[in-house]
């Protein structure tokens, strides 16, 4: 995972112990005081809720305990790999976009985030410059060229 991937992680980490933890216990404590529990929507809810968070919370830490976490800035080369920030022509639409290649955790396509176990991103791995692919998406096979491959 790249440094800004684990750093979002930890971030939303300690949003949700420091925060969402918080409110939920404290809208659990309402609902308690309202009295019978069996029929109690607001506790339901709020129990619920809890399962999520403490579900996530568990989820995170572990992620953030056992990532590798990539210096991208180290990285150079005029092949495709991990953490590389390509610009690619999308033949089909003539028109440019870019991604950099991040783990599947904090891919986000609208923010340029792509994943490298997405079809786009394995297609890509050990391509260098000017090379034509060829991807299936649900749409159908879309063609791309490789005009340029940074790691910053």
């Amino acid at each position: 995972m790249t440094a800004g991937g684990f750093a979002r992680l930890q971030d939303e980490l300690k949003r949700l112990k420091t925060t969402e933890r918080p409110r939920v216990m404290r809208a659990l404590e309402e609902a308690r005081a309202h009295g019978d529990l069996s029929e109690n929507a607001e506790y339901d809810a709020a129990r619920h809720e809890q399962g999520l968070i403490e579900g996530r919370i568990s989820e995170l830490e572990t992620k953030t305990r056992t990532a590798q976490i990539i210096d991208v800035s180290k990285l150079s080369g005029n092949d495709v790999k991990f953490g590389a920030t390509v610009h690619l022509k999308d033949v089909d639409a003539n028109s440019k976009i870019t991604y950099q290649l991040v783990g599947a955790d904090e891919a986000n396509i609208k923010q340029g985030l792509l994943s490298v176990i997405a079809p786009l991103g394995r297609a890509l791995i050990g391509k260098s410059v000017g090379a034509l692919l060829e991807v299936s998406a649900p749409g159908g096979v879309k063609s791309y060229e490789l005009l340029k491959v940074e790691y910053k």
